[in-house]
């Protein structure tokens, strides 16, 4: 078993190797365009040539921006807790809760609006039944 170790672990930076080398954006590769470097990766990965040329020349070396921001999801979120989100809730919103009460004081107004004409129009619907000499009113007989 042990004498496999080497050979597994040449295979395992072969693999990663190949894999950066795949997901390094273009403006990242250095020195030659990011498909010689796939092919040298992906040629020379047995004899450790192709892996090791890759690590140490032909990807760019992190950027501070990159030590910054993290360059996994989880250190950038980690560097990122202290900042406030976006978007708040709806009910943690001063916008929003204003933009309901003038929505809540339009719709009262309105409401107001339509029982004074209700009771406009019932109030003349009486006047007009009562003051036609009772036609509709007088007993027949």
């Amino acid at each position: 078993m042990l004498r496999y170790l080497p050979f597994l672990l040449v295979l395992a930076l072969w693999i990663y190797a190949f894999i950066d080398c795949l997901l390094t954006p273009e403006e990242e590769v250095r020195h030659i365009p990011k498909p010689a470097w796939v092919l040298i990766v992906l040629f020379f990965g047995q004899v450790l040539i192709g892996p090791i040329a890759w690590f140490a020349v032909g990807r760019a070396r992190r950027t501070h921006q990159a030590r910054r921001y993290g360059s996994t999801p989880s250190e950038w979120h980690r560097n990122h807790r202290g900042v406030p989100a976006p978007q708040k809730a709806p009910d943690d919103d001063p916008e929003f809760l204003r933009s309901l009460r003038e929505e809540n004081r339009r719709d009262e107004s309105l409401l107001k609006d339509w029982e004074a004409d209700l009771r406009r129009r019932e109030e003349e619907l009486r006047r007009r039944g009562s003051g036609t000499g009772g036609e509709g009113d007088a007993p027949r007989g």
